[in-house]
């Protein structure tokens, strides 16, 4: 396309402020909910303390206190059963969906686990927050979703992947 609603022409358009804008619309995004994950899954991995089924600032404890005001009691009994395994699934969970957003490999897969996490943690941990946007993960799930439905275009492991599929073809 010439830009013009006409054929393409062979030439190569210049593309303007605003379609450069659109093409990296959810860089920041990304990058902000990438560093968030990896730095959450890092802090979780490597405080013996949240790790543990008992104490204070321990998931054990934290799921103890919020298991009668979840909106899935059930989701937090199952959490209970292994405290310590709940939170080390949490915690790598949080380190990969981290890293796969940030280098953008399989992109709207970790998207789709970040949304994952945050909506289990919305329904457990911060369901009770009154009024409901006091609750910080339900935010996070809003903001995975763009990137579930656009995936990860630009400076990212999937796009190189996608450039070096279509070049060989």
């Amino acid at each position: 396309m010439n830009g013009y609603g006409g054929g393409s022409y062979g030439l190569s358009e210049p593309k303007g402020l605003r379609e450069r804008a659109r093409e990296y619309a959810l860089l920041p995004l990304r990058l902000f909910l990438g560093v968030t994950f990896v730095y959450a899954g890092l802090d979780k991995l490597t405080d013996s303390g949240f790790l543990s089924a008992t104490g204070p600032g321990s998931i054990g404890e934290m799921m103890r206190g919020v298991r009668d005001s979840s909106a899935i009691p059930a989701l937090v009994d199952l959490a209970l059963k292994s405290p310590e395994g709940f939170g080390y699934a949490i915690a790598v969970g949080e380190l990969l969906v981290g890293l796969g957003t940030l280098v953008g490999l399989w992109a709207r897969l970790a998207a789709l686990g970040g949304a994952l996490i945050s909506l289990s943690l919305w329904l457990t941990v911060s369901w009770q927050a009154t009024p409901y946007y006091y609750g910080n993960d339900l935010p996070y799930l809003m903001a995975w979703l763009p990137l579930v439905l656009a995936g990860a275009s630009m400076f990212s492991v999937d796009a190189f992947l996608a450039s070096r599929r279509r070049r060989s073809m």
